[in-house]
C-alpha cells in the first residue's frame, strides 16, 4: 500500500510564500519584543500528564494529545493497575506519563519553577513554539499551530500589565494593524457581579462559561441558559441588570465600584483605571482599550486582570492574556506574580495572508545557468553571485529549467526583480 503523501488531519505543510511571511513577523516579533526587555527562551513541547491535567488549562485539558508510556511501564499498565497489584483493566490515566502542551504558559511556569534562582526578577521571559490541541478542525485553526506570549513573572503592580499592552500592540502595529481594540476586564470583577447577584460562588466558574457566550447569543441567550441551568430568575436579573448599567453608564468601572462596594474591594477598580491611564498615555499604536465587563478568557487560572485583542471589522479576536498569581505556588508551595500576553499567530498569519501582504524585502536578483555551462564560466558567475552577497543582495543562483518562461513567472512571484540569464553562448 502507497504511504500516504497527506499530512495527518489538523496539521499542515507550510508552503515557501507563507513561509516567508511566517519568518518576517517572527523577525518583528522578536525585535519589538527584544527592546522592552524579554528575553527569549525555549521548554520542550513534551509536559508531564499530571502538569497538564491540574484543572487550570479549561477546555483544554480536554483536547490533549496524550503519550503512552513506554516498554515495560506500558507493559505493566496493560497487564492492569501499575504499581496496584488489582488486576483492573489499565485505563487512560495509567497509560500515559506525557502529553502536548496545549499552550505555552504551564511550561514556563514549571520552567520558571524550575530555575527562578538562575533567573533576574522580574523575569521577562519571550516564547515561541508549536503547541497541539486535538480540537475540530477549521479555517485558521489547526491541531498544530504557533503560540507567541511574552510573560513577567516577579511584577505585583500593574506595571507588568501596562508593559504587556503596550509591548503587544507595537508590534501589531509595526506589523501594519491599526484601528483594533484591546477588550480589558478583571476576574474579581466577574467573580464580584456574579456574588452580588446571588449566584453560588462554588458556581462562579459556570456563570462565566455561560457569559462567555454574550457576543454569540446575546444577553436573551445567557439568561435563558443561565435559568436552564437551574439559576435563581431574579439572580439572573439582577446580574444582567449590570451589565445594561454599565453600558448606560459614562464610566463603566466606576459604576461597578460604586454597585459592588459590598463585595469587592476599591482596589480593583483603581487598579483597571491605573491600566487604562497609563496606557492610553503611552501608546503608539492606533488601537482603543476599552473596558469590557463581558470578557471572561477560557482559563480557570487566570486571578486578576485579563485581556484579548479584538478586530471587529473582522469579528474576530487574535490574542489575549491576563494575570495568574497562583500558579506558580502549584510548583513551588510559593505563589509568585505573573502575567502574560499571547498574539494569536495563525489568525495573524492568516490575515496578512489574505490582504496579499508582501515581505518587505531588500533587492532580490536570480541567475538562471543554463545547463552544460564551462566550469570557468560557472565559476565566473558563482563568485560574482558572492560578491553581490555579501553586499547585502539576496542571490538565488539555479539550473534553468526547458520552460523558462514559467520558471522566471514563479520568480518574480516569490519576489525577484532581478532575473539573470547565462548560457553556453553568451549571444543567446
Amino acid at each position: 500500500m502507497a504511504l500516504s503523501k497527506k499530512p495527518v488531519t489538523g496539521m499542515r505543510d507550510i508552503l515557501p510564500a507563507e513561509m516567508q511571511v511566517r519568518d518576517y513577523v517572527i523577525g518583528v516579533i522578536k525585535e519589538t519584543y527584544a527592546k522592552f526587555g524579554f528575553t527569549s527562551i525555549e521548554t520542550p513541547c513534551v509536559e508531564n500528564i499530571a502538569n497538564l491535567t491540574n484543572k487550570q488549562g479549561g477546555e483544554n485539558e480536554k483536547l490533549i494529545f496524550k503519550i503512552l508510556k513506554r516498554g515495560e511501564k506500558l507493559t505493566a499498565a496493560l497487564q492492569g493497575g501499575e504499581d496496584k497489584g488489582e488486576g483492573t483493566s489499565a485505563g487512560e490515566v495509567d497509560l500515559a506519563d506525557g502529553g502536548l502542551r496545549y499552550d505555552l504558559t504551564v511550561p514556563l511556569v514549571r520552567y520558571y519553577s524550575n530555575h527562578a534562582n538562575e533567573l533576574p526578577s522580574p523575569f521577562k521571559a519571550l516564547q515561541m513554539g508549536n503547541v497541539w490541541r486535538a480540537d475540530r478542525p477549521q479555517k485558521g485553526r489547526y491541531r498544530q499551530f504557533m503560540q507567541c506570549d511574552i510573560d513577567i513573572l516577579g511584577e505585583p503592580t500593574n506595571l507588568a500589565e501596562i508593559e504587556l499592552i503596550l509591548a503587544t500592540t507595537t508590534t501589531l502595529g509595526k506589523l501594519g494593524f491599526h484601528g483594533f481594540q484591546i477588550r480589558i476586564n478583571d476576574r474579581r470583577i466577574l467573580k464580584a457581579m456574579a456574588v452580588y447577584s446571588g449566584f453560588p460562588e462554588e458556581a462562579c466558574e459556570q456563570v462565566f462559561i455561560i457569559l462567555d457566550k454574550m457576543d454569540k447569543i446575546g444577553a436573551e441567550g445567557v439568561a435563558a441558559e443561565l435559568e436552564e441551568s437551574g439559576f435563581a430568575k431574579e439572580s439572573v436579573e439582577r446580574y444582567l441588570e449590570l451589565f445594561t448599567g454599565v453600558g448606560q453608564a459614562a464610566d463603566g468601572i466606576s459604576y461597578l465600584a460604586e454597585k459592588l462596594r459590598d463585595v469587592m474591594e476599591p482596589e480593583v477598580s483603581e487598579n483597571l483605571k491605573e491600566i487604562l491611564a497609563g496606557v492610553g498615555a503611552t501608546k503608539c499604536s492606533d488601537f482603543e482599550l476599552v473596558f469590557d465587563p463581558t470578557l471572561v478568557r477560557g482559563m480557570s487560572y487566570y486571578t486578576g486582570t485579563i485581556f484579548e485583542i479584538a478586530m471587529p471589522e473582522l469579528g474576530i479576536s487574535c490574542g489575549g492574556g491576563g494575570r495568574y498569581d497562583k500558579m506558580v505556588g502549584k510548583f513551588t508551595g510559593n505563589d509568585v506574580p505573573a502575567c502574560g500576553f499571547s498574539i494569536g499567530f495563525e489568525r495573524i498569519i492568516l490575515i496578512l495572508t489574505e490582504k496579499g501582504f508582501t515581505v518587505p524585502n531588500g533587492k532580490k536578483e536570480a541567475y538562471l545557468l543554463e545547463k552544460g555551462l564551462p566550469t570557468e564560466r560557472l565559476c565566473e558567475v558563482i563568485a560574482d553571485a558572492q560578491k553581490r552577497r555579501e553586499s547585502g543582495t539576496q542571490v538565488l543562483v539555479a539550473r534553468m529549467n526547458k520552460n523558462k518562461k514559467f520558471q522566471k513567472e514563479q520568480l518574480a512571484a516569490e519576489g525577484y526583480t532581478d532575473i539573470h540569464e547565462f548560457y553556453i553562448n553568451p549571444l543567446q
